[in-house]
């Protein structure tokens, strides 16, 4: 089986907010821009959704509204939430990490740990932490966060390492690392902004 991070750089303390926030225009406007993919994952979803889960849009709608939230499809308000993440942000360059197969982020992460940058990691993602007014997912999706302070003292880290110290890093983890780099420049050039990865 096989992986995939899809990631953006995001405001992060703004979709938060927008959970429970009621905002109307938001619904809608997420609804207009986005009816070709809510159709899609509706379609993708089809026997969840005829066994009680909620459409895609509903799921953003609760998200959005604060509730109310059937647990047992978590799965489907943590993708609203992507969906949220989608509106606000930007989707980075996922190239090395979709697909992927087995222990991949952990290589990526080792790479990490050898250049010493330790501030952030993939297996961030992995896990379930999304905001703790929505339900968790029993399986996928992983969510994870990146916050300003950790990107930039990855930054930091990561300037701190020498040309020896990533030769000696498998070069397609170094390739991999290069692009966290990257996402972190990108959210480092926005005050306040961030990384949210979604595993899937």
């Amino acid at each position: 089986m096989s992986y995939s991070l899809s990631v953006y750089v995001v405001e992060l303390d703004r979709v938060r907010a927008a959970i429970g926030s009621r905002d109307d225009k938001l619904r809608r406007m997420i609804g207009g821009r986005f009816k070709a993919q809510l159709a899609h994952a509706d379609d993708w979803f089809a026997e969840e959704i005829a066994n009680g889960a909620p459409a895609r849009y509903d799921a953003v709608r609760a998200v959005i509204d604060g509730g109310p939230f059937d647990e047992v499809y978590g799965f489907q308000y943590a993708y609203a939430y992507q969906t949220i993440c989608q509106f606000y942000g930007r989707f980075l360059d996922n190239r090395y990490f979709s697909p992927f197969r087995g222990s991949w982020l952990e290589q990526v992460d080792e790479g990490l740990a050898e250049l010493g940058i330790k501030a952030i990691s993939l297996a961030d993602f992995v896990y379930h932490a999304l905001p703790a007014a929505l339900p968790q997912p029993d399986e996928l999706p992983g969510y994870g966060e990146w916050t300003p302070e950790q990107c930039a003292e990855a930054l930091v880290q990561w300037e701190s390492t020498t040309p020896k110290q990533r030769e000696d890093v498998e070069h397609e983890v170094l390739a991999a690392i290069e692009s966290c780099m990257e996402w972190i420049r990108e959210a480092q050039a926005r005050p306040g902004w961030g990384i949210a990865g979604f595993f899937l």
